[in-house]
C-alpha cells in the first residue's frame, strides 16, 4: 500500500534548533504535494502557532494541541475543549501547589508570563547560548524565581476559562507530573518537553486525530508516513504505518519507530524520504498496479537505479531469477511437509517434474530470446500464485504490505543496500529482525483474516436458521 499522506511534529522535527524549516525539508514537501501525496501537521502547538507553516509551506491540515484541535485552510475538522469542571479543579490545584500553568485557546497560550516568554523568539534565540548539559538547570531555577517573584493571576485564569480551553500546559518535571495524574484520573497528560505537561482530554492523541484526518481525506492509518522527536510522539509513532525517529529524538521515540533518521539539523526529514523511496533522484514511470510501484520503489533503492524501457532477459540474468523463485518455492513446500520423509519425496519429485517441463517447453517452443515469452511466463507465475491465495482464502493484500515493509528495512542507515562481498547476498541491519521479521506480522494478519471468516461464517450461519423459522 502506497504512502498517502505525512505527517510532521514541529519542533525537534520540521524546524532546526533556530526554529527555521531547512532548505532541504521545504523542497521535500513541495515535493511531496506535486506527486499527490497529502502533507500536514502533528504538534502539541496551537492552531495560532501553527497557522503560518500552513499558509508559507502549503501544508493541508493540522492536528494541534496533541489531537484537540484539528483543521484545515478551509475549515475545523475537530475541536474537543477540556470540560469545564476538570480545567477549573487544575487551576485550583495549581494554586495550591505553587505550579505554573498556562490554558491553551484557539489564539494563543494565555495566563503565564513564564510560558509566554518561553515560547518569545527572544528565549529561543538566548537558549543557544546555554550548554545543553546546563539547560535544564538554568530553565528550572529561571521558572522558579520568576513563579514567586511574579505569581500567577488566578482571577485571569478563571476568566480564559470561560471560553474553551483546548490544552493546559504545566511547569513541571516528570516526576512532579506523575502526581498530578494521581488526582487527575479524567485527564490525559502527555510530554512534548523536558520542563512541561501537556494536559488534554482522554482518548485524544496526535494519532487519533491523524485517523479523523484519513477518514475525511480517504487515507488509512496504513498509508501514513510520521515523523516525531518527542514523547508525545510516541502513540503517533506507534499507529501509523511508517515512523520516523528523528536523530536527535528521545530513546522512547528511537525505540518505537521503524526506522532513526539524522537530526533535526542535518536532513533527517529528506534522507528518510529518499532513504524509504517517497522521493527519488529521477522521474520514473508509474504502474496503477500499486504491486507493482511498491517493489520498483524496492530495487531503486537497491539497484540504483530501474529500467524504464521494456527488455527481455539475457539468459544468465534469467537463471538467475528463476533461482529466486525456486529456493521460495522449495520453502512453500516445505511448509506443507509434516516431516522429512515427506520433504525429501516431494523434492525428489519436483527434479522429475523439472525434467518433465523441460521436455514439454522445448516441443513446444524454439529457444530463442523473446520478450513475449518471457512476460507471457511471468504473467502465469503471477496468475498461479494469486491462484494458490484463492484456493488458500487468504487475501495477500496486507500480507503484501507486510513484507515490502520487511524488504525495505534492509536499507542501511546510510540509504543505501550493503551486500555479502562473497555470496552478493543482501545484507540486513543488527535490528532487522526485532523492527521487520515479517513472521510475527504475517501470523497477525492471517489470525484476523480467521477472525473475520469466523464472524462472517457465524452470521451467515444464524440467517439461514432464522430463515428457517420463518
Amino acid at each position: 500500500m502506497e504512502i498517502k499522506a505525512v505527517f510532521f511534529d514541529i519542533d525537534g522535527t520540521l524546524v532546526n534548533d533556530s526554529r527555521m524549516v531547512l532548505k532541504s525539508t521545504e523542497q521535500a514537501i513541495q515535493t511531496l504535494k506535486e506527486q499527490g501525496i497529502f502533507v500536514g501537521l502533528a504538534t502539541g502547538r496551537g492552531p495560532f502557532f501553527v497557522r503560518p507553516f500552513i499558509e508559507r509551506y502549503d501544508f493541508d491540515f493540522a492536528v494541534t494541541y496533541n489531537g484537540q484541535y484539528i483543521f484545515t485552510k478551509d475549515k475545523v475538522l475537530s475541536a474537543s475543549p477540556i470540560d469545564k469542571k476538570n480545567l477549573h479543579r487544575l487551576i485550583q490545584y495549581a494554586k495550591k501547589h505553587r505550579m505554573e500553568i498556562a490554558l491553551g485557546t484557539k489564539d494563543g497560550i494565555e495566563g503565564s508570563r513564564i510560558m509566554s516568554f518561553g515560547m518569545s523568539s527572544v528565549s529561543q534565540w538566548s537558549a543557544q547560548f546555554v550548554p545543553k548539559g546546563l539547560a535544564r538547570t538554568v530553565s528550572q531555577g529561571f521558572n522558579k524565581f520568576v513563579s514567586r517573584v511574579v505569581p500567577q493571576d488566578q482571577e485571569q485564569l478563571l476568566h480564559i476559562a470561560q471560553g474553551p480551553v483546548y490544552q493546559v500546559l504545566l511547569l513541571a518535571s516528570s516526576k512532579d507530573t506523575q502526581k498530578v495524574e494521581q488526582d487527575f484520573p479524567d485527564l490525559k497528560f502527555t510530554r512534548s518537553s523536558p520542563y512541561a505537561a501537556d494536559v488534554i482530554n482522554p482518548g485524544n492523541s496526535k494519532l487519533e486525530g491523524i485517523r479523523l484526518v484519513g477518514e475525511e481525506f480517504g487515507f488509512s492509518m496504513d498509508q501514513v508516513m510520521a515523523f516525531g522527536d518527542s514523547d508525545n510522539d510516541l502513540e503517533m509513532l506507534s499507529g501509523v504505518g511508517l515512523s520516523i525517529a528523528m536523530g536527535n529524538g528521545t530513546s522512547k521515540v528511537k525505540e518505537v519507530a521503524q526506522h532513526t533518521t539524522t537530526s533535526n539539523t542535518k536532513d533527517g526529514i529528506q534522507k528518510a524520504l529518499e532513504h524509504f523511496g517517497i522521493l527519488t533522484d529521477q522521474p520514473l514511470f508509474v504502474s496503477s498496479d500499486d504491486h507493482f510501484n511498491r517493489v520498483k520503489t524496492f530495487h531503486q533503492l537497491m539497484d540504483g537505479q530501474t529500467q524504464e524501457e521494456p527488455r527481455a532477459w539475457e539468459n544468465q540474468e534469467a537463471l538467475y531469477r528463476t533461482m529466486f523463485k525456486q529456493e521460495e518455492l522449495v520453502e512453500f513446500i516445505r511448509a506443507a511437509c509434516e516431516d522429512e520423509a515427506s520433504f525429501d519425496r516431494s523434492i525428489a519429485s519436483l527434479h522429475q517434474a523439472l525434467d518433465q517441463a523441460a521436455e514439454k517447453v522445448r516441443t513446444k517452443h524454439p529457444a530463442e530470446q523473446s520478450l513475449v515469452g518471457q512476460v507471457d511466463a511471468l504473467i502465469d507465475t503471477l496468475y498461479l500464485t494469486y491462484g494458490s491465495f484463492v484456493l488458500m482464502g487468504v487475501d495477500p493484500e496486507q500480507i503484501f504490505e507486510i513484507v515490502h515493509r520487511a524488504n525495505m528495512g534492509k536499507i542501511f542507515p546510510d540509504g543505501k543496500a550493503h551486500f555479502d562481498p562473497e555470496t552478493h547476498k543482501i545484507l540486513k541491519p543488527d535490528d532487522w529482525e526485532e523492527k521487520f521479521a515479517p513472521e510475527p506480522a504475517i501470523q497477525k494478519e492471517l489470525d484476523r483474516q480467521m477472525k473475520a471468516y469466523q464472524k462472517h461464517h457465524l452470521e451467515n450461519q444464524t440467517d439461514r436458521e432464522n430463515n428457517k423459522k420463518v
